[in-house]
């Protein structure tokens, strides 16, 4: 069976189009994360979906129906925000069978039947014996936990997650990400993921689509996008360190790839590592210690200003000249250097 299908829609607000004829498949039993910067209009799109917003032209379909005219509570999606929106005045039991009673479901009134589905659900989401904890008593990850559960019970066709981590500190969102993943999967949820974090998005999803200015300049599975970024734009965007064009890729690519014919390419920091027995001469610039590794900046011979790493305990001492190796799994063509 299909699931969700976005066709050339548009979005406006006055004049100005937030969503500009958008096309995005969400397979059934898939998890499909919308990455972008902040105001690209990824929240405005995941709104639309949910029947929150109009399009000014387009259609959003799930399994083939057009959904143009049904309100977002009969669409069967379950939306979850970045802070939970959890009731303080319920316990958490009563927060994930809210929407059972909300949408008339038969377990709200099996009384037994809904107690097992809300612990199936903490079991789930790894937080077995919480039901009758208070939401202030729990911490930023169990709260957002508790959200996805109640999300997740009524086993809607569609999740619709926006920001879900964002609010949370960078370790925790980072092991909650993963945690993600998982539950997801063990749901069998369809999922659209909406972040302007990358890590994230490789972290949760299946596949991705780059949104900028309210367009999707790339979409596809998470190595496809990863390994061939669309532009320059989208490859910084990614989180590859520097992207070079005209010369200074060229003297890349005759020492990596010669048999290549890419005019710009994509580098990750870690493409560039200083080895004794490497291809290329540098000179140092400048370098910091970090904990499992040393972070330079060379000045490569015809290639230019470049950042590098190197093992802990290589000599790195500013202005000594040193060889460098490429790594050509961490770097990537691109069309262009947008």
């Amino acid at each position: 069976m299909s699931g969700l299908e976005v066709r050339d829609l548009t979005v406006r607000f006055g004049t100005t189009s937030a969503v500009d004829r958008v096309d995005l498949e969400v397979p059934a039993g898939s998890v499909v994360a919308v990455l972008g910067p902040s105001g690209c209009g990824k929240s405005t799109l995941l709104r639309a979906v949910a029947g929150l917003e109009s399009p000014a032209s387009g259609a959003v379909l799930y399994a083939g129906s057009d959904l143009a005219g049904v309100p977002t509570h009969k669409r069967g999606f379950a939306l979850m925000f970045q802070d939970g929106q959890l009731f303080p005045h319920l316990d958490v039991g009563a927060n994930i069978a809210y929407p059972l009673r909300l949408r008339r479901s038969p377990l709200h009134r099996d009384r037994s039947a809904q107690r097992r589905r809300i612990e199936e659900l903490l079991v789930l989401v790894g937080l077995e014996g919480y039901s009758a904890r208070a939401p202030g008593t729990l911490s930023g990850g169990e709260r957002q936990r508790v959200a996805l559960a109640r999300a997740l019970a009524v086993a809607p066709r569609l999740l619709l997650l926006d920001e879900p981590l964002s609010a949370l500190d960078r370790g925790l969102r980072e092991r909650l990400a993963g945690d993600l993943h998982d539950i997801l999967r063990a749901a069998g949820a369809t999922a659209m993921l909406v972040t302007h974090d990358q890590e994230e998005a490789f972290a949760v999803a299946d596949r991705m689509a780059v949104m900028r200015d309210g367009r999707i300049v790339q979409s596809g599975t998470l190595e496809e996008v990863w390994q061939g970024p669309a532009d320059g734009w989208t490859a910084q965007f990614l989180g590859y360190a520097t992207v070079l064009t005209g010369d200074r890729a060229r003297r890349l690519r005759e020492v990596a790839v010669p048999s290549a014919t890419w005019s710009a390419v994509a580098l990750r920091r870690s493409a560039l590592r200083v080895d004794p027995g490497g291809q290329l001469t540098a000179r140092v610039e400048e370098a910091r210690v970090t904990p499992d590794q040393i972070r330079v900046q060379l000045d490569v011979d015809g290639a230019g200003s470049l950042p590098a790493v190197a093992d802990p305990g290589t000599d790195v001492r500013v202005g000594a000249p040193v060889r460098v190796s490429i790594d050509t799994s961490r770097i990537a063509p691109v069309p262009d250097s947008d």
